[in-house]
């Protein structure tokens, strides 16, 4: 399918970099928030080549700004020569000072923590999906891997299904 301009359309998946796949099911969900990141410009690189984690990353606010901790984007070899990279260092999060305000205050409950779901491109921009989510018991996780495997047995059968 063609734009306008001429050029492909590409998928929504096209423009996702990493996701946190473990923090959907460690944590439920209460709100999410989009943000920009302040990166260098190696990082930028790394991230078109796709390689970044977001494995045991968290939020960090802190006078009034919010941080990235724990990220990984590796370096890649020929761009970034001629600076020290250091890949798991300290991210500055883009936030309204009403959103930074509004994570403040949830994460100082008991329970509450604010983690990254999904790091994305929007058009040039690397954007960043937060999200302020509470810790799911054990019981729950349980639940969510038998729904899971719920709905792999159903696709299988409809699969079957279709087949005859």
């Amino acid at each position: 399918m063609a734009t306008k301009k001429g050029k492909a359309k590409k998928g929504p998946s096209s423009s996702v970099i990493a996701q946190n796949k473990k923090a959907r099911f460690e944590y439920h969900i209460d709100e999410t928030f989009e943000a920009g990141l302040a990166l260098a410009g190696w990082e930028v690189k790394s991230l078109r080549a796709g390689k970044a984690q977001l494995t045991d990353t968290y939020i960090l606010i802190r006078n009034g700004e919010a941080w990235l901790l724990g990220s990984h984007i590796t370096p890649l070899n020929t761009t970034s020569t001629h600076e020290i990279a250091d890949p798991t260092r300290t991210r500055k999060l883009l936030l309204h000072r009403k959103e930074i305000a509004k994570i403040f205050s949830k994460t100082q409950d008991k329970g509450h923590t604010c983690v990254p779901l999904k790091l994305y491109w929007k058009r040039n921009i690397v954007k960043c999906e937060l999200a302020l989510v509470t810790g799911k018991k054990l019981h729950d996780k349980r639940a969510t891997e038998k729904d899971r495997d719920w709905q792999r047995q159903k696709g299988r059968i409809m699969r079957e299904q279709n087949k005859t």
